[in-house]
């Protein structure tokens, strides 16, 4: 059942590495602070960098995300980054048979007419990760007939990479091709999003790649862990009749008020929460990840 009305949570995202020998210097990238969208308002947000960083730069990229750049030039062998965020979600139920009046053909028709040329260049061809190659148009098409009704094919598609692919941690890395997951059978959400995102391509529906948060729920009877949540990634397609709507093959669902937006754009290389350079003679380093995503009633 999707949940209803306002949710707010406090979204908290800790990376932490660890190196055997002292770092001169890091210089970093990434997107940790959730965006405004038609379904979610920032009502606060923070960095806090250990050691204290020696420059801190934001700006908003080219798709509207929080791009933060860290600078820190000083020894040191702990590093740790935290985004602290409150969010408030209200995510609007799909209107599936508004959705239905158009086919797939006819809403890739219309929407080329109607959307701006670039984000429809942006969103509708290959991006690094997600190529639109024979085995990916292969895979779609059983789906994404053109004559289907659009909102059955877009559950239909949903559906079938849930039912198709099993989900390991490790089964694949973070440059993972389409070619190579269609092979495997498994993945993580990262991976099923690019897939989806590919196949919603072919078929001419602008689709993008949306990084940010999901709430889950410990076992019954069990506490949630501290930092057992974790980053979550899923598709989001442009339709004629509702605008985007964003669908997780991971669970086989539409997003809800469950789900947090950090960022969004062609693929994983667009939004990563943090990358960069180390200047360091270390020959061996760490990483932890923790989130906890709680929320406030």
């Amino acid at each position: 059942m999707q949940p209803a009305g306002v949710r707010r949570y406090l979204v908290e995202h800790t990376t932490r590495y660890t190196y055997d020998a002292v770092v001169e210097a890091i210089y970093n990238r990434g997107f940790l602070r959730p965006r405004d969208t038609e379904s979610q308002l920032v009502l606060a947000s923070e960095l806090v960098i250990t050691p204290e960083p020696d420059q801190v730069t934001e700006h908003l990229d080219y798709f509207g995300n929080h791009s933060t750049y860290l600078e820190t030039r000083q020894p040191l062998t702990e590093y740790e980054v935290t985004c602290r965020s409150t969010v408030e979600v209200d995510w609007p139920v799909p209107d599936l048979l508004g959705m239905n009046q158009h086919t797939v053909a006819g809403a890739a028709r219309e929407l080329a007419e109607q959307t701006d040329p670039v984000l429809l260049a942006d969103f509708t061809t290959s991006s690094p990760l997600v190529a639109l190659d024979d085995s990916v148009r292969g895979y779609a098409a059983a789906v994404l007939r053109p004559d289907r009704p659009l909102g059955d094919a877009l559950v239909a598609l949903c559906a079938r990479v849930f039912a198709d692919f099993g989900y390991r941690s490790g089964a694949t890395s973070v440059v993972t091709t389409l070619d190579e997951l269609l092979d495997l059978r498994e993945g993580v959400c990262q991976d099923f999003a690019h897939l989806m995102v590919g196949c919603l391509r072919t078929a001419g529906l602008p689709a993008r790649y949306v990084s940010g948060y999901l709430e889950t729920a410990p076992p019954d009877g069990a506490d949630k862990l501290q930092g057992a949540d974790a980053s979550h990634a899923w598709a989001s397609v442009l339709t004629p009749s509702l605008g985007w709507v964003d669908l997780d093959p991971t669970n086989a669902q539409f997003a809800d008020s469950r789900y947090i937006v950090t960022a969004w754009g062609r693929d994983f290389t667009d939004v990563s929460p943090l990358r960069g350079v180390v200047y360091t003679e270390a020959t061996s380093s760490s990483l932890a990840v923790g989130v906890d995503v709680t929320p406030i009633d």
